[in-house]
């Protein structure tokens, strides 16, 4: 911070070629910072998730629909984005990316590789992994499916999954309800939503199963928000390996 102010002062007295307003001892400190020097030394390491190709299972079709261009081949603003279709054994999703990211299918390359038209753009590099991000959670979804796994840690906790409800309204024919008994005197029912399985293999355990992990993870988070891990007596609702550090109990 200092260096620049040390090399404007030797530079003035250089030039004036006067060294009488510095003292001769404090003059080898001046010259020895006038080299600029860097907060650190090493190099920054970017995330390579962007350009890492995606794995696809033999049994799983990954086609991408792009719009055509306009007369003059470029791509307009108004132009609407590119959709990839992946479907597999337990179902089909679609998603949409943005028009600045392509994806090569190239047959040398081990699978689809995306890349953007400009690095230079922030926009273009945050998106960059985070679309690769969910087109391979959509692939492992349709493949193989995701799951959530919800531990009731409490004294008269459980949850069952039940066909009807009583203070909820069904979103769509044949919704199945999670009805938690987790301390209060009201029931708590929670619709399951479009394309997620429940079940209870244990009275304090509940097992979400659906193709589409941003979905189950969302629910998973909607269940866990009636009762929220507590870090005194360790009660509460934990998804997936979830753990609380406990706390000394308050002696007044």
């Amino acid at each position: 911070m200092f260096t620049p102010a040390r090399r404007r002062c030797v530079n003035s007295v250089t030039a004036a070629s006067n060294s009488s307003y510095i003292p001769s001892f404090l003059l080898p400190s001046f010259h020895s910072s006038t080299a600029a020097r860097a907060f650190t030394t090493t190099l920054p390491c970017l995330s390579k998730i962007g350009s890492t190709p995606l794995s696809i299972p033999p049994e799983v079709t990954f086609d991408v629909v792009t719009p055509k261009p306009i007369a003059n081949g470029r791509t307009s603003r108004t132009q609407p984005p590119s959709t990839v279709h992946i479907k597999g054994p337990l179902g089909a999703l679609s998603m949409s990316i943005p028009p600045y990211i392509i994806i090569d299918k190239e047959a040398s390359l081990t699978g689809p590789t995306l890349r953007v038209q400009d690095s230079r753009v922030r926009e273009q590099r945050e998106m960059w992994g985070t679309v690769r991000a969910y087109l391979q959670n959509h692939i492992l979804g349709v493949s193989e499916g995701h799951n959530a796994i919800l531990r009731l840690v409490g004294v008269g906790y459980r949850a069952t999954v039940e066909s009807t409800a009583t203070t909820v309204t069904p979103e769509y024919p044949g919704q199945q309800f999670v009805n938690l008994k987790v301390g209060y005197s009201h029931p708590v029912e929670l619709g399951i939503p479009k394309g997620v399985k429940a079940s209870t293999p244990q009275p304090t355990r509940l097992l979400l199963e659906g193709i589409e992990k941003e979905v189950v993870m969302q629910f998973a988070a909607k269940i866990r928000m009636w009762r929220k891990p507590e870090p005194y007596k360790g009660k509460g609702i934990f998804v997936n390996g979830e753990t609380i550090k406990l706390k000394n109990k308050k002696i007044k």
